[in-house]
């Protein structure tokens, strides 16, 4: 892949028959380069911005800021500069396997925040069941997208030598055992490994098992 545009352009055809936005299950409607959420259909409630709370951006699962923030170039101009200048960064920023369809808003809040579990929060997105601390900076996904989060994290960390603290490793480790792979999840493993041409082992070993 050459760049994150390219990406997001594969990503679309891939996508169009996913069950739903990643984190929300939202219904998703395509529009050439677009998609819009329904949603009506996952019972969203919009927090505080509606302008990206109807549309569909590419989140990634493992933040740009987690693979980025310690090399030269995030350090003398963070994200952009890195794209310009770093063309390892370029590559790690565009692979499809990190990409998610997620609502606009969902993604602008979530930031760099780390996932977690967290106590005592009510969700804050109507009936999706996601729910985000800002102070602590932390998120906590709905069960519907956990397992395909640890796997996502599996890969990028042995692939691109990504580092996890302990406490991340272990809670990866229960959600990719609790949560196994979905018919989907091998479906979508299957169609980015055509376009990029590698697997997301911690998906594929999975699949061919079931």
């Amino acid at each position: 892949m050459h760049d994150f545009y390219q990406a997001k352009l594969i990503a679309i055809k891939i996508h169009q028959h996913a069950p739903g936005s990643f984190y929300c299950g939202c219904k998703i409607i395509w529009k050439q380069k677009k998609g819009i959420p329904n949603l009506a259909s996952c019972g969203y409630k919009i927090r505080k911005n509606k302008i990206r709370a109807t549309r569909i951006e590419w989140e990634h699962v493992v933040p740009a800021w987690q693979f980025g923030h310690q090399k030269k170039c995030w350090k003398k101009g963070g994200r952009k500069k890195c794209i310009a200048t770093d063309v390892i960064y370029k590559y790690i920023e565009s692979d499809i396997h990190n990409l998610q369809p997620a609502i606009g808003e969902i993604n602008g809040d979530r930031s760099n925040f780390m996932y977690s579990e967290l106590n005592n929060k009510l969700p804050q997105y109507g009936q999706c069941n996601i729910k985000i601390d800002f102070k602590k900076r932390l998120i906590e996904p709905p069960e519907r997208s956990r397992g395909a989060i640890a796997r996502t994290y599996f890969y990028m960390s042995k692939k691109y030598k990504i580092i996890l603290s302990l406490k991340q490793k272990k809670l990866f480790k229960i959600w990719d055992n609790k949560f196994p792979v979905t018919k989907w999840e091998c479906e979508r493993e299957k169609l980015i490994f055509h376009a990029q041409g590698y697997h997301n082992n911690y998906i594929y070993n999975k699949c061919i098992k079931k």
